[in-house]
């Protein structure tokens, strides 16, 4: 054991040794690697920001049920055990609210301050409305309930509009959900070119130290113990470049967010966009170094062959 770790040691120490050899030409690769890096962290770092606030939001469907213009008082308090029968064949409780004209318009005044606006109408614009929230909806089966419901409450006397209120949190979902998609290709196209670099860099090094590899072989050295230098210098050249790209994606969000703060101020909100946490940003390392090692070990089972 204590051979293995010496061995790995020297083979660390001999990657930090060539790479300050030529530091111009490794922070020039780390500068290419970190930018193809940097894109997919901006990018989960935008989704872990709004997963939460997605999540949060009230995805159980609330239909409202305008009633027509001339329909009289008496005939909509009427159609309350009708639309609760009908809300009720989904098999999922239900809460009726009967929402008066008047209450409607009261509401809409002290929410928008439109007041003067209102007041030019002359009368009322807002019909009486009713408001069904169910609860226990999970998947596409009980979304196609929701669309049957509407349906039938869309058909009854006196009905002239029906709207799922809960629709765009449907949407803000898929939205998301194509978001994670695009984010997935696009991190492994880029992880491919973190690679071709990589392998690029270890290639250039083999051929460099051509002559010194063909003298370890004379004197004894495997093939495990010439290879592990240069796989410490790819995992070292995917790791520093991960760190780079965190730290730039982490500096990035503070102008964004003096941007987004004067918007989500009109909107009553103090959302802003915060770093990755620890844990995902030790991953972002990991796999940062992961692909810098797969291209080193690429690179130096190809071209070592060749040496041989």
């Amino acid at each position: 054991m204590n051979s293995w770790f010496r061995q790995h040691r020297f083979a660390l120490g001999d990657a930090f040794r060539h790479l300050f050899k030529t530091p111009g030409n490794f922070l020039l690769n780390v500068l290419v690697v970190s930018i193809a890096l940097a894109l997919p962290f901006a990018g989960l770092t935008l989704l872990e920001n709004v997963r939460p606030v997605s999540e949060q939001l009230a995805v159980e469907p609330e239909i409202s049920v305008f009633m027509q213009m001339d329909a009289s008082r008496e005939r909509a308090t009427a159609l309350a055990p009708e639309i609760r029968r009908i809300a009720q064949e989904a098999k999922h409780p239900v809460k009726l609210e009967f929402i008066p004209r008047e209450k409607a318009l009261n509401t809409l005044k002290d929410k928008t301050g439109l007041e003067d606006a209102i007041a030019t109408l002359g009368s009322n614009p807002l019909p009486d409305a009713y408001v069904v929230k169910m609860t226990g909806f999970q998947n596409d089966g009980d979304a196609g309930k929701i669309k049957t419901i509407t349906g039938k409450l869309q058909a009854l006397n006196g009905v002239e509009y029906v709207q799922i209120d809960s629709a765009w949190v449907e949407r803000l979902a898929a939205l998301l959900q194509v978001m994670r998609l695009i984010l997935l290709f696009l991190g492994a196209t880029l992880g491919v070119v973190v690679v071709a670099v990589v392998f690029n860099t270890i290639r250039l090094q083999v051929m460099t130290q051509r002559e010194e590899i063909e003298v370890s072989r004379l004197v004894g050295a495997t093939d495990a113990f010439i290879c592990r230098p240069f796989y410490y210098t790819g995992a070292l050249l995917g790791l520093i470049a991960g760190a780079v790209a965190l730290l730039a994606v982490a500096v990035a969000l503070n102008p964004l967010n003096t941007a987004i703060a004067d918007f989500a101020r009109l909107y009553a909100s103090e959302f802003r966009l915060m770093p990755l946490n620890t844990g995902t940003t030790l991953l972002m390392l990991a796999a940062s170094a992961f692909l810098g090692l797969l291209g080193a070990l690429l690179s130096v089972q190809r071209h070592l062959a060749r040496l041989a």
